[in-house]
């Protein structure tokens, strides 16, 4: 799934685009990954704000004999928006927001040896992916990130991606019902405006090898 993005601009360059106020200690993490920091905007009292949060909503988990309750999973990702996790919540503007990104990734190759397939907007070096966001009591503040089904460009690597928004967007779904909700899930990104980077960096990073020595002295 949709479990990789990061921003490549600082924080008043994302200030700027959005026309958003930017808290002076905000940091822009170099990549996201599910129950990590992340940043989004949304609308407070007085205006767009730049906010630092989890990516994640939790999600409690038991074990599967005992029946003990676990850490909370963190589900970064809306995709039925008739699931009672978020059917109340997806109707109500106020838990709306707009999540900042040059990239999304997605992993491509045989398993153990997946790479990191990076996926941009050739119009926008800045886009918006589509996300709510809430306080919740185990976590706080945290965001997740609405998908929709892939286009052409993505879907041979992830049959979902995320729901990408135009700059004349950005205030629409801000403030847009259910009925304008749905019909952004169900439209199509076209496939000609995504750029496709090919990395040979491993989809999980991982540790250098060390040649191993007889002795230090």
């Amino acid at each position: 799934m949709c479990n990789l993005y990061r921003v490549r601009k600082s924080a008043a360059e994302i200030a700027s685009h959005f026309c958003a106020d930017v808290p002076a200690d905000i940091r822009i993490p170099a990549e996201t990954k599910p129950g990590e920091a992340g940043v989004i905007v949304r609308r407070g009292p007085s205006g767009l704000t730049l906010n630092a949060l989890r990516w994640g909503f939790p999600l409690a988990q038991r074990h599967k004999i005992t029946g003990a309750l676990l850490h909370p999973k963190p589900v970064n990702l809306v995709a039925d928006l008739t699931n009672p996790m978020w059917s109340e919540m997806v109707q109500d503007p106020r838990y709306r927001c707009l999540i900042p990104a040059t990239e999304f990734g997605e992993p491509e190759g045989p398993r153990g040896y997946m790479t990191r397939t990076w996926f941009s907007v050739t119009r926008w070096p800045l886009f918006a992916w589509a996300g709510f966001c809430r306080t919740t009591p185990e976590w706080g503040p945290v965001y997740a990130g609405m998908t929709t089904d892939s286009n052409d460009a993505v879907k041979d690597l992830n049959p979902r991606m995320p729901v990408l928004l135009a700059p004349q967007e950005y205030e629409r779904w801000l403030t847009c019902g259910i009925a304008d909700v749905i019909g952004f899930q169900f439209r199509k990104f076209p496939p000609e405006l995504l750029a496709v980077d090919r990395s040979d960096d491993y989809w999980v990073p991982r540790l250098p090898k060390v040649r191993s020595q007889a002795s230090l002295f």
